[in-house]
C-alpha cells in the first residue's frame, strides 16, 4: 500500500505570492518584489493593508494563479510511489472553491476528483506527509509535516523545510528508501 502525501495549493502548487504582486501592480500601479513577504503575514506585505482581502474575494483571482515552478512534473513523479491528495482550505473564500477546482483540472488533470480535499480545517486530514506553507496546518499534521518555503514562514524553524519542488523530490526519495529499509528488517 502506498504512503499518502497531502499537498496544499496556495503557496505550494500555486504561486500565490506572484499572483498578489501581479494584481497589486495591476490595481495600484506599484511594482513590488517578493521581499515584501519576508517575515510578515501576506496581508501585512502591502502598503494597502486591505489589498489581499480585496483580491481573495475577487472573481478570477484563484483561477488565474501561476503554477509554482516544477510543481506539475514533481507531483507526477511523486504519484508513481505515493498516493497524492490535494488539500486546500477552500471554504473561507466563496469564489475559491469553484476556481480552485477549475485550476486543478487545467494544471493537474491527472489528479482524480477523489483525491481533492477542500476543507476549512486541515487538522482532520490524516496523510503520512503534509506539504504546506502554513504552520497553522503543519502544527496539527498527524503525519510528517513538511514546510514549503514562503516569505511569511521564513522565521519558522520547527518543521522540515523544502525550498522548491526539486527539494521535495529529494526528500521524498529519501523517505521512500528509509521506509523500504525499515520494511525489510
Amino acid at each position: 500500500m502506498k504512503k499518502t502525501i497531502g499537498i496544499d495549493m496556495d503557496g505550494v502548487l500555486a504561486n500565490i505570492e506572484a499572483q498578489w504582486l501581479n494584481w497589486y501592480e495591476r490595481d495600484y500601479g506599484v511594482k513590488l518584489g517578493h521581499e515584501v513577504f519576508i517575515g510578515v503575514k501576506e496581508s501585512d506585505a502591502f502598503p494597502d493593508k486591505e489589498a489581499v482581502k480585496k483580491f481573495v474575494y475577487s472573481p478570477g483571482f484563484f483561477r488565474t494563479i501561476p503554477v509554482m515552478e516544477g510543481a506539475v512534473a514533481a507531483v507526477k513523479k511523486l504519484a508513481e510511489d505515493f498516493e497524492i491528495y490535494i488539500v486546500s482550505a477552500a471554504m473561507e473564500f466563496p469564489l475559491s472553491l469553484f476556481e480552485k477546482r477549475e485550476w486543478l483540472a487545467e494544471h493537474f488533470p491527472f489528479i482524480s476528483w477523489k483525491n481533492i480535499i477542500f476543507c476549512g480545517d486541515k487538522s482532520v486530514v490524516n496523510t503520512d506527509y503534509l506539504i504546506d506553507d502554513h504552520c497553522k496546518n503543519l502544527d496539527y499534521c498527524k503525519g510528517m509535516p513538511i514546510m514549503f518555503t514562503a516569505g511569511h514562514n521564513t522565521n519558522h524553524t520547527h518543521h522540515t523545510r523544502v525550498n522548491n519542488w526539486q527539494e521535495v523530490l529529494v526528500l521524498m526519495e529519501e523517505e521512500k528508501y528509509q521506509s523500504e529499509a525499515l520494511s525489510v528488517k
